[in-house]
């Protein structure tokens, strides 16, 4: 990504007591904490936090980046949290945030699976604090049901899942066996992914499933469980389909190792390396749903209503749970991918919801 400054970045660990926040004009909450009337915010009081889960993926570091584009384009630094996938961590991190002066804060987080969602959901309705969720959510918890979680925004999976496994039976002619490897299984983007490939093997008869496990999103666990699936299924696998680019890498990885480069390999994130690898023909395709965005938009979001320059009553209810848009990238426009700029334009307060492709289902 091209940025043309980065402000140091502010890492918070366990050892954290409390975020200490300089505060706006202030109201008691349930919890004992103090929260600014919605949209009272001097814009030099806001505290901005984005929190996914390890900077080792490079679509979550590209997301974290992206927030820290926006902080930067408003005067602001990011606070940028990692919790390694574990969910106990990332709830203690939530927690401490939360603890302190919560009057204009602004948190823009991936919670780790659908479980995670409603206590951090909770605690920042109790602080006060101003929430943007992203991916997973249990689909009977609305923001429409809390004044202060702005909106949650996720994508079609089914729709990426079955766009990528569209590319892949295309890569192997329409026949011929390949794996799956999973997302953590807990989260809607791994289910609903994969139901996206069950749609796309229900159209493309020839393809057949020969075998599918989960590899936690994890590069790593990628090249492992592909190395056993190669050595269970040998010749028979032309395609490896997979729920994140960073599980096609370690796929690619132990095809490598394996001497095989006959496999189609699919993925999804449009992480650099991937996008480098469709270049060079070694990955067949990938879907865009721009990480450097998603870290933007959240705390974009967060800092207009607190600031007062976007109203929540301006906001249609349909927008407040929607899937975002996305790009499918093959080899035949992997170049206006390689290089892309951030447009901090999105990020302006009459923008923040223009790449909005439809209301949560």
């Amino acid at each position: 990504m091209k940025f043309t400054s980065r402000p140091a970045a502010v890492l918070l660990g366990l050892s954290v007591a409390a975020v200490a926040l300089t505060g706006c004009s202030e109201t008691s909450t349930a919890s004992g904490g103090s929260a600014a009337e919605a949209g009272s915010c001097d814009p030099a009081d806001v505290t901005l936090v984005g929190q996914v889960r390890n900077e080792s993926n490079p679509y979550e570091a590209s997301w974290l980046d992206g927030g820290d584009a926006f902080a930067e384009s408003v005067g602001l630094e990011q606070q940028r949290l990692t919790y390694d996938g574990e969910s106990t961590k990332q709830q203690e991190q939530i927690r401490q945030v939360l603890a302190g002066d919560t009057s204009c804060l602004v948190l823009n987080v991936l919670p780790n699976g659908d479980a995670d969602t409603a206590p951090i959901v909770n605690g920042a309705d109790e602080a006060g604090a101003y929430l943007v969720t992203q991916w997973n959510k249990p689909a009977d918890l609305s923001p429409l049901d809390h004044d202060r979680w702005i909106a949650h925004l996720t994508y079609n999976g089914e729709e990426s899942g079955k766009q990528i496994g569209d590319a892949l039976a295309e890569a192997i002619g329409g026949e011929g066996g390949i794996i799956a490897l999973q997302g953590v299984l807990d989260t809607a983007a791994a289910k609903d992914r994969f139901a996206g490939l069950e749609a796309s093997l229900a159209e493309n008869t020839g393809m057949e499933l020969l075998d599918e496990q989960t590899a936690n999103f994890s590069r790593q666990e990628a090249l492992t469980v592909t190395k056993t699936l190669l050595t269970k299924h040998g010749d028979a696998v032309k395609g490896i389909w997979t729920a994140n680019d960073d599980m096609a890498l370690g796929a690619l990885e132990a095809l490598e190792q394996a001497g095989r480069d006959d496999v189609a390999v699919v993925g999804i994130d449009a992480v650099p390396d991937a996008l480098t690898a469709i270049g060079d023909g070694r990955m067949t395709a990938t879907v865009s749903s721009d990480g450097p965005w998603q870290g933007g938009i959240g705390l974009a979001m967060g800092y207009c209503v607190a600031t007062g320059e976007l109203s929540m009553d301006d906001v249609a209810d349909e927008d407040r749970a929607f899937y975002a848009e996305q790009f499918l990238i093959t080899d035949d426009n992997v170049d206006e991918f390689v290089n892309p700029e951030i447009d901090l334009a999105d990020f302006e307060c009459d923008n923040v919801f223009d790449r909005v492709a439809g209301p949560l289902s």
